[in-house]
């Protein structure tokens, strides 16, 4: 019996006394597959990309089309981004601040994109404003075009991207509670003054890196643009789409060299977010003290 008491129960065990062969092993596991799926493909791109050397690739990144297609990339996040923001502040603040009725499905109705397809998120739009369409005569008759134009590529984009800010902000504030915010309001602080001076300050960084998430998303996002851009070389295609028509054209080099500008503003990203990690996760430990 001694025996029997004398041991660790099995739930207090540590999690990391395997043996070293296992520990190796596991190491090598996840090194390999990222090696294989994630460095290998970087590197195939900006190998291939400048197959032809640099002036080659400088040609490809200028071309008409590619700087329509870069442009166009920026314009709709600079537009999609900012809705974004101001949804997710919205929304985050209502959930975490508020009690009412249909807070669950709220949360269920942001948490949506994650798991629709970004092809059904575009046929959504298609099927709101396409041709045959109930505002198809209304959109005609006042001579609006949503599909195959900016509009419609930045509505496609806010549908996958909105989730990014609000997702962030939401555990956040709701860790924090209301108590900063009632103690403003009692020493008559107005509520765009509390919004401004103590809950804004106290999630900032949460807020940059969702806007840096949300942004990424944004000019990376290929199949709900796919569906409502109608592939108009030059005019709707946003840089994912310009690559895939330049691929199927056997244009590798012109294919490649897009493909790299979007892999360095990856790594740029990852580069941000996991400064912005380390930020955000001091703001969350010290967000109670603020």
């Amino acid at each position: 019996m001694a025996n029997v008491f004398s041991r660790a129960p099995i739930g207090l065990r540590s999690a990391v006394n395997e043996g070293a062969i296992t520990r190796v092993s596991l190491i090598l596991t996840a090194v390999v597959f990222l090696a294989l799926f994630l460095i290998m493909p970087l590197v195939l791109v900006f190998v291939e990309a400048f197959r032809q050397g640099v002036g080659a690739y400088l040609d490809a990144l200028k071309e008409p089309d590619a700087l329509s297609a870069m442009r166009l990339t920026v314009t709709v996040a600079v537009i999609a981004v900012p809705l974004n923001v101001l949804f997710g502040l919205a929304a985050s603040w209502a959930i975490a601040k508020f009690q009412f009725r249909g807070k669950n499905l709220l949360i269920s109705l942001i948490d949506l994109p994650f798991s629709v397809s970004p092809v059904i998120s575009g046929l959504v739009w298609v099927l709101l404003f396409g041709s045959h369409a109930a505002l198809s005569p209304w959109l005609q008759a006042h001579d609006i075009q949503i599909l195959f134009a900016l509009p419609g590529l930045v509505l496609a984009t806010m549908f996958v991207t909105f989730p990014f800010v609000a997702r962030e902000l939401i555990p956040l504030m709701q860790e924090q509670g209301t108590t900063d915010e009632e103690a403003a309001l009692s020493l008559g602080a107005s509520g765009l003054q509390t919004f401004w001076h103590v809950t804004l300050p106290n999630v900032r960084w949460a807020l940059v890196y969702g806007v840096l998430l949300c942004t990424a998303r944004a000019i990376g996002e290929f199949g709900a643009v796919s569906v409502v851009s109608g592939h108009i070389r030059g005019k709707t295609n946003t840089m994912p789409l310009h690559v895939e028509i330049l691929y199927n054209e056997y244009s590798f080099v012109g294919a490649f060299a897009v493909a790299s500008v979007l892999a360095l503003l990856a790594l740029v990203t990852l580069g941000i977010k996991s400064i912005l990690e380390w930020r955000y996760g001091n703001q969350l430990a010290s967000g109670h003290r603020h």
